[in-house]
């Protein structure tokens, strides 16, 4: 493995109702994606790891929208995170603001 392989990598994606496809909002290697991961962190956004995904998603061009081969995966970690943040705390059936 080259150094470069190792190198920390970070997307932000952004998903509001009415879109039909979550967006790329930021992207970066080594220091632009620990600013990316620290940024999320701070602003209470679960920051999920998956390298397979994260490299995937490197492919796409800021302001675009996901790929249709990754609307699955990306649904999947979504749904999983709407489950973290409230089915899970006993939220079920809550409606954001």
């Amino acid at each position: 493995m080259h150094e470069n392989e190792r190198e920390k990598k970070a997307v932000a994606l952004s998903y509001r109702e009415g879109q039909y496809a979550p967006q790329v909002l930021a992207k970066g290697h080594g220091l632009t994606a620990e600013a990316i991961i620290a940024c999320a962190r701070e602003a209470g956004v679960y920051v999920h790891q998956s390298p397979e995904l994260v490299s995937q998603l490197m492919q796409v061009d800021i302001d675009q929208y996901i790929p249709p081969t990754l609307y699955r995966a990306v649904a999947e970690l979504l749904a999983w995170l709407h489950w973290l943040e409230h089915d899970a705390r006993g939220d079920v059936g809550h409606t954001p603001r």
